[in-house]
């Protein structure tokens, strides 16, 4: 294994996997530990070699973008999407032709599919997961997470093998290439810093009081946490902020009854926090942030109800007979948008949002004919 941290060695593995027909990578970032999730390392591996690239002694990783966005290189990863998503936002580096052994092994309905589990099951080699929750943003490394890191893709392009084989013999290698190429346009999604609020749980209750009271916990939780460098969490968790905001105390001692927090958390940021809850109090009822309250449900629909319910028992007859997850060969979500879309044949099934050509082909028969059933 190649610990690559310098410009020089970069660009001379990039020379060195020009043309490569496969690369397998993965990535390791620090969002558990850390207040950004910044990738950290990029490990990669070519049949023959495994590097492991540090991204902070390095953070301009351009050189690689062209071998990874070659269409004529194919690129293994396992459960692809987040580590396409951070790859794009933090360095611009884009996937072309994906091979992605989690949904490879999907296709194949294997019931186990973690990277450690499918290793072992097809190439007999016991992965060591117990770094996973390593902090990735120390440095120095130490030697055995370097190790661990590079275990990660080192195996990837003998377990791509594998897999593609065994898609080919059931007849499935193109549907597994139409979900590839979907999932290479993973990009990351900006959200409202304003409104990030909103998604705790458990506030749906909440008067627009409670909510202004969260704003200002949740704000401050950011500064605290971005100026500390670490996790939001491992500040203050988030059951623990919404029921201070729920409470609004007004004392150390009543701060300390709050559910989720204790006298340990109370004492430490107990200044902060009533700081926060007296912010919210003072503020102007326009400055609120008012509760949404989500329009209610339209009456049940019966026939629609009824439609659905035949293209699940459909769709279920249908993954059983596959060796596929239900889930996986077409979710509920789509089945009611096929049961409102009422598609009369193949070609209009196919034009119902999200549905893939290899969903029409595996199953696209069987939902028009239960479709027909109920008119």
């Amino acid at each position: 294994m190649e610990f690559i941290q310098t410009g020089a060695a970069l660009k001379q593995l990039t020379r060195d996997i020009a043309g490569s027909a496969l690369l397998a990578i993965d990535t390791e970032a620090a969002g558990y530990h850390r207040y950004e999730d910044r990738i950290c390392l990029v490990q990669l591996s070519t049949r023959e070699r495994t590097a492991v690239i540090d991204t902070l002694a390095l953070p301009d990783i351009a050189p690689l973008a062209s071998p990874l966005s070659s269409a004529t290189t194919e690129v293994v990863l396992h459960d692809a999407e987040y580590d396409l998503r951070l790859l794009a936002r933090d360095h611009g580096i884009t996937i072309t032709n994906l091979f992605d052994t989690k949904i490879a092994a999907q296709f194949l309905g294997e019931p186990r599919i973690g990277l450690g589990d499918l290793a072992e099951k097809h190439l007999g080699v016991k992965m060591d997961k117990k770094h996973q929750r390593a902090d990735w943003a120390q440095r120095p490394l130490r030697e055995e997470l370097l190790a661990y890191a590079a275990e990660d893709t080192r195996h990837l392009p003998a377990l791509r093998d594998r897999l593609r084989a065994m898609l080919g013999e059931l007849g499935r290698l193109h549907w597994a290439q139409e979900e590839f190429q979907r999932r290479a346009h993973a990009r990351w999604a900006e959200s409202d810093d304003d409104e990030t609020f909103r998604r705790l749980k458990n506030t749906r209750d909440f008067s627009a009081r409670q909510l202004g009271a969260l704003r200002e916990l949740y704000a401050w939780r950011e500064d605290t946490a971005r100026d500390r460098d670490v996790a939001p969490f491992r500040v203050i968790s988030n059951d623990a902020l919404v029921e201070v905001a729920r409470a609004m105390p007004e004392s150390t001692v009543k701060l300390a009854r709050v559910p989720a927090m204790g006298a340990p958390l109370a004492h430490r940021y107990g200044d902060a926090l009533l700081d926060a809850v007296a912010r919210a109090r003072a503020l102007d009822p326009t400055e609120l942030p008012q509760p949404i309250r989500r329009p209610r449900r339209p009456p049940p629909d019966p026939d629609f109800e009824r439609r659905v319910d035949r293209l699940r028992a459909e769709r279920d007859r249908q993954a059983e007979a596959l060796g596929i997850d239900r889930g996986f060969l077409m979710p509920r979500q789509q089945l009611e948008e096929i049961a409102r879309a009422m598609p009369k044949d193949h070609e209009a099934l196919g034009r119902v949002a999200d549905v893939r050509e290899w969903q029409v082909e595996a199953l696209g028969r069987e939902l028009v004919q239960e479709l027909r059933k109920t008119e």
